[in-house]
């Protein structure tokens, strides 16, 4: 079986490991999320691609869900006794080793599909992992900042340093218009049997992936299967729902559903405490309900089996 996931950061990998568990013998690719990627102290950083690498590759900090385990942070201390910021970006110093790479490797002229498939040579996650374009693509968000007025800031420091605590007033993926999808992108999920949408955040994760254009098409055209990242009105983790309400959307598992659209979804798991989406459905979505907490692998195991077979199921009614 032909597997694509498009997945975020800790949600994505979480719910990548589960597929592992759920389907062994399955060719997973995943197409990673680049909007949250940042310029700091010289160096380009890849969050999402990173926590997928690090979580399937098994050297991820398994409490806060990012970063390194067993890290140490004297780099960041140094630059701090320097004066040199920023000090709110958190990078450890086994951390600081796969960004000296890949912009090694980005400044030899090396696409960053290429830099990835390579950092992957050593964590050997399972999958194969494929940053959604070789373009840059920056997610950036205009704030109402009481102090300094309206103004844009990089996702990054929206999310770490003010923790979406300023409302945002709208979020863009800057250079996405003109990007084009990374090598394999395309034909991943074209030759796709299913398409899984992690619980990833729908705005600045999966969103942004979708945002690439040939992306959002290619994907429609195969049998897709999204799990709610919402659960009784809430994100399961982080803040998504301050992205939603930057763009307009509820902050419900039926409002994410309907901002994908029929056009896209297949599919669609939401949580016991969500079953009435289910009983209601959603018009053109298949929607099922059962529990959605990712509380250990063999809980996301599960999850992720029953996106495959609510996939296969709904496959089997297609020409």
């Amino acid at each position: 079986m032909r597997i694509v996931a498009l997945a975020g950061g800790i949600g994505g990998a979480r719910f990548l490991r589960g597929l592992l568990r759920a389907a062994p013998e399955a060719e997973i690719t995943v197409v990673g999320n680049t909007g949250d990627d940042i310029s700091l102290f010289g160096l380009r950083v890849c969050p999402d691609l990173d926590t997928v690498m690090y979580t399937l590759g098994g050297g991820i900090n398994e409490e806060q869900g990012w970063g390194r385990a067993d890290e140490t942070f004297t780099v960041k201390e140094e630059l701090l006794a320097y004066g040199v910021g920023p000090s709110w970006f958190g990078l450890g110093d086994r951390d600081f080793a796969t960004h000296i790479v890949r912009t090694q490797m980005l400044a030899a002229g090396y696409p960053l599909s290429a830099v990835t498939e390579a950092l992957c040579d050593r964590w050997r996650p399972g999958v194969r992992l494929i940053p959604m374009t070789d373009d840059q693509v920056e997610t950036h968000v205009v704030i109402d900042d009481p102090e300094r007025g309206r103004h844009a800031v990089h996702f990054q420091e929206w999310w770490v340093r003010l923790r979406a605590s300023v409302p945002a007033v709208s979020i863009a993926a800057v250079g996405a218009d003109g990007a084009k999808p990374a090598p394999g992108v395309l034909e991943a999920i074209e030759a796709a049997d299913a398409v899984l949408l992690p619980p990833s955040n729908p705005v600045v994760s999966v969103g942004t992936i979708l945002s690439v254009p040939g992306i959002r098409e290619a994907v429609a055209a195969r049998t897709v299967v999204g799990v709610s990242p919402i659960i009784g009105g809430a994100p399961v983790r982080g803040m998504a729902d301050a992205c939603l309400t930057a763009i307009g959307v509820e902050t419900s598992a039926r409002a994410v559903a309907e901002h994908y659209g029929a056009d896209l979804l297949d599919g669609w798991l939401v949580d016991e405490a969500d079953a009435g989406v289910a009983a209601e459905g959603v018009e053109g979505i298949e929607v099922r309900s059962r529990p959605l907490l990712m509380s250990d692998t063999e809980a996301t195991a599960a999850i992720a089996g029953a996106a495959l077979d609510l996939a296969a199921e709904l496959a089997g009614g297609r020409p």
